[in-house]
């Protein structure tokens, strides 16, 4: 059992490195094709998206709540609010919603 461990977590911190070594072994020149450097600038928003917004209506009790927060947080970034403000106001409308949800 104990190998099993080891042997799993080496696999898995090759597979990781391997992940990222592969592209910069194989693509040796700058890319120049527009596409796949638009298609690479949005990446990191794609990724941060798939694993925010799932957890925005899982991670409360109710997900009425959730759907509150995220709300909150779409219209507080979308005008312009930095990351403390939006983050802060999510978590009191999440809080606001679980209260108001038990009192009914």
């Amino acid at each position: 059992m104990k190998y099993s461990f080891t042997l799993y977590l080496f696999m898995m911190a090759f597979t990781t490195y391997m992940v990222r070594l592969l592209p910069l072994l194989l693509v040796r020149k700058k890319i120049q094709n527009r596409f796949i450097l638009s298609m690479l600038h949005y990446i990191p928003y794609a990724v941060l998206s798939a694993m925010t917004i799932p957890a925005c209506f899982f991670i409360s009790r109710n997900t009425i709540s959730g759907i509150a927060g995220f709300l909150t947080a779409l219209l507080l970034s979308y005008r312009g609010k930095s990351l403390l403000y939006v983050a802060a106001g999510a978590a009191l409308a999440v809080f606001i919603a679980e209260s108001v949800i038990i009192l009914i």
